[in-house]
């Protein structure tokens, strides 16, 4: 069954509603009271939900937005939409954007609650997936699929929780199949520039013949 784009947008609001909750959840205090009714009725709708049925994901329509859409500068990088790290139909995921900025990719967030390590400050394990997301993003910009071969990344800073980051990536060189690709994150200073990197990364992915991609 087709997905009309008013269900996209009601899945996408839905989404948006869950993940909202879990930061509110994990970032504020409430009494038992509270936290009963918000465990009742999220079981309840989850019950409402486990007897629809299973959801089918158009696999060709994935490789036609990644691949086959030239994305322009300035313009936003889509892939797909269940996706944690940017996909706006997933209720436990992080919704960043990403856009194309010449040959980077660029995405800004802001870290909620529920992705905490230490207090304040963003599990590493979230930083690192985000960095997977936008240099995975590059392959999409060159319309050349691949995987993730290795990811690296060196944490310089705590990364700070409700603050505005911004993750730029690039592709440093090809090597036969291998892209090399490097990226930092930045904290986003109140007037809008970029303070000293909190994190940086480098990921190696292997590219995947488009034919066979579309095979």
């Amino acid at each position: 069954m087709s997905q009309t784009d008013t269900d996209a947008d009601v899945r996408a609001r839905a989404a948006a509603a869950l993940r909202r909750l879990g930061h509110a959840l994990m970032g504020h205090e409430a009494d038992e009271e509270l936290l009963e009714r918000v465990a009742v009725t999220a079981d309840r709708v989850a019950a409402d939900l486990e007897r629809q049925p299973p959801r089918q994901r158009d696999l060709l329509e994935l490789k036609r937005r990644m691949f086959d859409i030239e994305v322009p500068d300035g313009g936003t990088v889509v892939h797909f939409d269940e996706c944690f790290v940017s996909g706006p139909w997933n209720p436990m995921g992080i919704a960043i954007e990403v856009h194309r900025e010449g040959d980077e990719a660029v995405a800004e967030v802001e870290l909620g609650a529920a992705f905490e390590g230490a207090p304040d400050r963003s599990h590493g394990g979230i930083v690192a997936a985000i960095f997977d997301d936008v240099l995975g993003y590059l392959l999409t910009l060159r319309q050349e699929p691949g995987f993730t071969g290795e990811l690296t990344v060196r944490y310089l800073a705590p990364t700070p929780i409700g603050q505005r980051l911004r993750f730029r990536g690039r592709v440093e060189q090809r090597d036969g199949r291998k892209l090399l690709t490097s990226a930092e994150a930045r904290v986003i200073d109140p007037d809008g520039g970029e303070g000293d990197a909190v994190a940086t990364a480098r990921a190696t992915f292997v590219v995947i013949d488009l034919t066979r991609f579309r095979s």
